[in-house]
């Protein structure tokens, strides 16, 4: 049930038509509660990916400096908004309803982020972004191999496809799964109008304790290669999507 609700959020196609400006601004964590404590809680990872985003340089998360930019994350924010993930369910047991789990969404103020970003040898990269076309085969821990496609394939694949959208959507970038009877083609990026394949296996492998994925960038008559190792397929896909993200804005390689 939670797969099929979050998947109205994070749908495919990611178009460039659903990123604007105001997007990259704008981010969306949970915490426990409105209060002024559990507020600056949940804002420090919101202004964390809106640096990434902006930038398009993954190498800030975890990022001392910005670790202590995200302590003061309020100060740059322009809008907070709550959502309760209950639904506005009455509180139970002990519940108090200062700390019932909340979606906490907060837009920050471009100029003050691009001025976070010029302190940390950044500048934003600007709109549009390349449109990427995700060919990615799963192998999972039991059942048939299958392709990543737009729908179908069982709860795994549905699972998957929000984990992908969700990590696209979060880095700013446009990302599409191509169509069953698309993936036959030989050039699925140029059936589907991408200017970017995003291409690679995601397998279950005990010795790992987790997922594997093998990732190909094709951009600019370039070839970029990369690997996770024993992780979720969340952590996988977010993995490639930060990747990705790196590469195209030209910050870099990620390390394989």
């Amino acid at each position: 049930m939670a797969a099929a609700v979050l998947a109205v959020v994070f749908a495919f196609p990611v178009a460039a038509a659903d990123i604007d400006r105001a997007d990259l601004y704008r981010a969306q964590s949970v915490t426990s509660g409105t209060g002024e404590e559990n507020r600056a809680w949940g804002l420090a990872p919101c202004l964390e990916e809106v640096l990434v985003k902006v930038s398009g340089d993954p190498r800030l998360i975890g990022d001392p400096r910005v670790e202590e930019m995200s302590r003061h994350a309020a100060d740059y924010a322009t809008d907070i908004g709550y959502r309760d993930l209950l639904n506005n369910r009455p509180p139970h047991d002990e519940q108090g309803t200062h700390d019932r789990p909340q979606y906490i969404t907060a837009d920050f103020d471009p100029d003050k982020i691009d001025a976070l970003l010029a302190s940390l040898g950044h500048k934003p990269w600007p709109l549009p972004r390349p449109a990427i076309v995700a060919l990615l085969d799963i192998k999972p821990m039991k059942g048939d191999d299958f392709t990543l496609v737009r729908d179908g394939g069982g709860e795994l694949a549905t699972n998957m496809r929000v984990a992908l959208a969700a990590a696209a959507l979060r880095a700013g970038l446009p990302l599409e799964l191509p169509k069953a009877q698309d993936v036959v083609l030989a050039d699925v990026t140029q059936t589907m109008g991408g200017d970017v394949l995003l291409a690679g296996t995601l397998a279950w492998r005990q010795e790992a304790l987790g997922w594997v994925g093998d990732w190909r960038l094709a951009f600019k008559g370039k070839e970029y290669r990369w690997q996770v190792r024993g992780v979720s397929f969340d952590d996988a896909f977010r993995n490639a999507v930060r990747g990705t993200l790196q590469i195209l804005s030209g910050n870099g390689q990620p390390e394989t």
